[in-house]
């Protein structure tokens, strides 16, 4: 009976453990509508190049500036829907969703992002944007990775998808758009559905 009572009492500190040290409270639903945000938005990029750009982009075109802007607006409903969402689960838990625990998830998670962006940002200057997809999907899963330390660990297993996938958009930039498809639309919408099945449910 005692030995039982000392395994219980390890398993409720690992738990805490965990809990002080991880932020879990992120919403797998939030996945799941960033894949769709990211789907709607390559179909009317598609849909921009198609029709107005005979199926090239031009760096200092108008339809290149509306793709750029059409990526920001995916970027932001992501990011509005991923702060809402989580904010009310994390409360859901009682749980704090502003705290040092997610407070380096955030900067671990913003550090190779923000200079993958700055990278991208000066190479298109340059004139050059045939590797944009695949850097864009590395740079996302490395920060993937290296905030996945201070969350939920199933977090990994994407980021190393995503690099896998902008490495193989890199060895064929012909390909690019439809790995970054697969990349920030599928993959998004698999791994939120396996979070919310996992953890949410």
């Amino acid at each position: 009976m005692e030995s039982k009572d000392y395994l219980k009492d390890l398993n409720e500190i690992k738990d805490l453990m965990n809990k002080s040290s991880r932020f879990i409270s992120l919403s797998g639903l939030s996945g799941i509508l960033a894949g769709v945000y990211a789907l709607v938005g390559a179909a009317i990029a598609y849909w921009l190049v198609t029709q107005y750009s005979y199926g090239t982009l031009i760096l200092d075109g108008n339809i290149f500036r509306l793709v750029m802007l059409d990526l920001c607006l995916v970027a932001l409903f992501s990011i509005i829907t991923g702060i809402v969402l989580t904010t009310k689960k994390a409360k859901k838990n009682n749980a704090k969703m502003w705290d040092a625990t997610s407070k380096r998830l955030v900067i671990n998670f913003l550090i190779p992002l923000v200079a993958g962006g700055l990278y991208i940002l000066i190479i298109l200057s340059n004139g050059k944007y045939g590797q944009t997809g695949g850097l864009m999907l590395i740079f996302y899963g490395l920060a993937l990775v290296n905030a996945s330390k201070y969350s939920i660990g199933d977090i990994r297993y994407l980021g190393v998808i995503e690099i896998i996938l902008g490495l193989i958009a890199t060895l064929l930039p012909g390909y690019g758009f439809w790995l970054w498809v697969l990349g920030f639309g599928v993959m998004h919408i698999v791994y939120g559905t396996w979070m919310h099945l996992k953890y949410d449910r």
